[in-house]
């Protein structure tokens, strides 16, 4: 019965193909990620700067919501269809569409998060005699962070979600 237990117990080298398919598990987890990472960067990079100019100007701020709300309305295999003809098969395609898709939580939530700050703070800020730039980047950005950090953390979960799609 010992014996028995031992050889139970006892560890296999793997074989060449379980070596493979680890091997292939890893580089499509590698590529998983570069694809979320790359797009949600670049997501940020461009709804940080259109979530301040929606909340800064409230008509285009309003034709710029409407409009990147749309883009989230479009089903992701079929967005990612509609990227092919323009950019070709590969992760082209698909940071094109991942990044559309991260656009608008994070655009939303910043200018929600600009957009519901406290008028008074923000009078307080020009009688202290800060330029439009330095109130931005001293007062509003850092009291509307939980909205604009909340936005990313979405763009995240969608964006990791939707890429599994790629891989079509």
């Amino acid at each position: 019965l010992d014996d028995q237990r031992m050889q139970v117990l006892s560890v296999r080298p793997p074989d060449d193909r379980h070596v493979a398919l680890a091997r292939e598990l890893g580089a499509l987890t590698l590529d998983h990620l570069t694809l979320v990472l790359v797009s949600l960067l670049l997501a940020v990079a461009a709804g940080l700067p259109l979530g301040i100019l929606a909340a800064r100007v409230p008509r285009l701020g309003q034709i710029e919501l409407i409009s990147v709300g749309m883009l989230q309305t479009i089903p992701a295999l079929a967005l990612l269809c509609f990227m092919i003809p323009l950019f070709g098969i590969g992760k082209v395609p698909s940071l094109a569409a991942l990044f559309l898709y991260a656009l608008l939580p994070i655009v939303r939530d910043v200018y929600t998060g600009l957009v519901g700050l406290d008028r008074q703070l923000l009078e307080m800020a020009g009688v202290l005699g800060l330029g439009r730039w330095q109130r931005l980047r001293r007062i509003e950005l850092p009291l509307a962070s939980l909205s604009i950090m909340a936005g990313i953390k979405t763009a995240a979960v969608l964006t990791v979600g939707t890429a599994t799609l790629a891989a079509f």
